[in-house]
């Protein structure tokens, strides 16, 4: 007789625990246990439990393959959902095989669980592994679907193959996404008060296992609704028309100033700040160091003489590499809408930039179109105070509109959709990928369809507040992914390539050189353990569809973007890895957390503009420039939405924790250690630097990433 002990873990989440009888079988290369019944005196399965049991098989069953759990029906029980975090078994020699789990299982079913020993599918001979695995990936991929969301657009994943699946109650024989709470009924609901008339038919069922946790939508519900309900109780959600004053808007949201929201309302105005924001602000990637003017640009000396002073010239800054240009090219097509029925407007600029010896980069001259002529006047700090505030206001227009569109929410939340959709369709739990990135991946589903239904959808949020409306934010998107490419994706190359390596004071890339630097040496020390040789990357075919699909469904097949296609050496490997963790992870929080610090104030950050650019100067007065700036509800409505984004709810997971061991080797465990002891030295360095900024840059702050696209 042989005795297997069995630990038991369930997951301590609330509803976590099941009413339902659980059995389990072994399977060894020497044969299987008969299926036995996990069950002692009370209550087994309750959330948070650790729980002994023991299988009898009448010989040993040799090097242990699969453990089946099966949950079944029990009494007149109403069936419910377990979340099983891992199983150990201890065999009759002592050994000890872990079989994570870290997933809802729910109905009555049978999962089978491989030991944690992450294995490529070349380290498999075994058929009835790489049946296993093959019956694995055919379920996931039959459940996780791509679907077409707008032409031009990296495909999303087809919410309506949830529902398919939980009317015909075909779900997988394993299910194997991320840990998260099950009893999220909450998440599929309209939030009370928020200013958005949706019906969220994508939110009525989402499988369990990428669902928000009970946890994360309360903590969603209790940011949105006193705000919105704030602002509904003064009256401005409802209130068209322009300010009357611009101190009125300063205490839209009195009681959620931050230090930097302070700090921008009393700076907005100054030069300085606003080159700051280009190295700093929540769209730190929109200058490129230039040699000479662009033609479109025709900036002459004289013109800039005044702020460049005596000892210098325009041509010799150019060559100094001392002058940055940022082009918002792609706005010079895109549609405009119209808010409160009334026509919006967009313009195209052109901002020249200086660095200073003083290392401060301030505007030298604004161009509002991309096409010179008397009709397009270059705006100058000699123009009158209001001239050129209102050609650095459109310029901030004109990065909203970049940022939000392109740099957030293409860039991040729909990329990073794609590669946790070609990660679940295409790597079994067991595959060492897999295990690395799950985490990365943890509630970027869910977000993502919750703002297609929310912000992305006619009428939504995007349709309310902005100037280019739901048309032509398809526009900028599409447009903005034909351009994209991996050069852009990835930091150190996209630093260099816009010549921005030497600008001082630019926190965004040090902290980002830094996170990138400790990502990738993580990275490089799970590739080199599981893939030793170039044949080792080449020859996983699992590997090689998983790169193949991203490349076709995110880059859709376009081989001028430089996105790899097939992976070939496991530093390529390592390099595709990286970006792909840091984009899901310090890039979103980059662009994310400091919406509502840089957005509160409206002229910083506006979302839409009433009158078109000017075409001549000595035009602008306070009350034009009022009557450009957003309307009243516009404003309000803009700024729930940048609340709500830059409050990441509650259960959240840092960058770099894993509490779901899904890795159960000593050498990846050693690397998650290294890993994480580098990133809080990297804390500790940011935090002893913010203590002389003026304005501490804390978005790159590694307790303050968080893992994955999740808000």
């Amino acid at each position: 007789m042989a005795v297997y002990r069995l630990c038991v873990t369930t997951g301590p989440y609330l509803k976590a625990g099941t009413l339902d009888n659980i059995s389990v079988t072994l399977v060894g290369t020497c044969g299987e246990s008969p299926k036995q019944r996990l069950d002692r005196m009370g209550r087994d399965f309750a959330p948070g439990s650790v729980q002994k049991y023991k299988v009898r098989c009448s010989a040993e069953l040799g090097e242990l393959l699969l453990l089946r759990v099966h949950k079944e029906r029990y009494a007149f029980f109403r069936k419910d959902s377990w979340y099983c975090s891992r199983i150990c078994v201890t065999e009759p020699d002592g050994t000890v095989s872990h079989f994570p789990c870290y997933q809802w299982i729910e109905g009555y079913c049978t999962v089978e669980l491989r030991p944690g020993t992450a294995r490529t599918v070349c380290q498999d001979s075994l058929p009835l592994l790489l049946d296993h695995r093959t019956r694995e990936l055919q379920a996931r991929q039959e459940c996780y679907r791509w679907k077409i969301y707008a032409p031009g657009f990296p495909r999303i994943v087809d919410v309506s193959s949830f529902q398919e699946m939980e009317s015909d109650k075909k779900f997988a024989l394993t299910k194997t996404t991320t840990c998260v709470d099950q009893d999220d009924s909450s998440g599929n609901r309209y939030l009370p008060g928020f200013p958005m008339k949706i019906d969220i038919p994508s939110l009525l069922y989402m499988e369990p296992n990428i669902r928000y946790s009970a946890t994360k939508t309360a903590s969603l519900l209790f940011n949105a609704i006193p705000a919105s309900l704030g602002m509904k109780l003064r009256g401005l959600l409802d209130r068209k028309g322009s300010w009357k004053k611009l101190d009125d808007m300063r205490n839209i949201f009195w009681c959620h100033k931050t230090f930097t929201t302070k700090y921008v309302t009393e700076h907005w105005r100054e030069d300085h700040f606003f080159g700051y924001q280009y190295l700093n602000g929540v769209n730190p990637i929109m200058l490129h160091c230039i040699s000479s003017l662009p033609s479109k640009l025709p900036v002459t000396n004289d013109m800039v003489a005044p702020l460049l002073g005596q000892s210098t010239c325009l041509q010799t800054e150019l060559e100094r590499g001392n002058i940055f240009l940022a082009d918002y090219w792609i706005l010079a097509e895109a549609p405009t809408h119209c808010l409160n029925d009334r026509p919006q407007y967009v313009a195209a600029p052109l901002c020249l930039l200086w660095l200073s010896p003083q290392g401060a980069l301030v505007p030298l001259a604004i161009q509002l179109s991309q096409t010179p002529g008397p009709d397009s006047p270059i705006f100058l700090p000699t123009d009158s105070d209001w001239d050129w505030l209102l050609a650095k206001t459109w310029v901030r227009n004109s990065e909203f509109l970049v940022h939000e569109n392109n740099t957030h929410f293409l860039c991040t939340h729909l990329l990073c959709e794609a590669f946790a959709m070609a990660t679940l369709r295409q790597l079994p739990l067991c595959h060492p990928i897999y295990k690395l990135l799950l985490p990365h991946t943890r509630y970027t589903l869910q977000v993502n369809t919750i703002a297609r239904a929310t912000l992305l959808n006619p009428e939504g949020l995007v349709d309310q507040v902005t100037s280019i409306g739901r048309q032509g934010l398809l526009y900028l998107m599409s447009t903005g992914l034909a351009h994209f490419t991996y050069t852009n994706f990835c930091l150190p190359d996209s630093l260099r390539a816009r010549g921005v390596l030497a600008i001082p004071n630019y926190y965004y890339r040090d902290d980002g050189l830094k996170i990138w630097a400790a990502i990738e040496s993580f990275v490089s020390e799970i590739v080199g353990y599981y893939y030793p040789s170039d044949a080792s990357v080449q020859q996983d075919s699992e590997l090689q569809a998983w790169v193949g699909e991203i490349f076709a469904q995110a880059f859709l097949g376009r081989e001028s973007s430089g996105f790899p296609s097939r992976l070939c050496t496991p530093g390529e490997l390592v390099k595709f890895l990286t970006a792909i963790i840091f984009n899901c992870s310090a890039q979103h929080a980059a662009v994310n957390s400091g919406q509502h610090d840089f957005g509160a104030y409206i002229p910083n950050a506006p979302s839409s503009m009433r009158q078109p650019p000017p075409q001549a100067k000595g035009t602008t007065t306070l009350k034009t420039y009022l009557d450009t700036l957003p309307e009243v509800n516009v404003s309000c409505n803009n700024l729930l939405l940048f609340w709500l984004v830059s409050q990441e709810p509650k259960d959240q997971r840092p960058l770099g924790t894993y509490p779901d061991e899904h890795f159960t080797e000593e050498a990846p465990r050693r690397s998650i250690a290294a890993f994480q002891s580098r990133l809080a030295q990297i804390s500790r360095d940011i935090r002893e630097r913010n203590q002389g900024l003026e304005l501490p840059y804390t978005y790159l702050d590694p307790p303050l990433i968080e893992n994955s696209v999740s808000i």
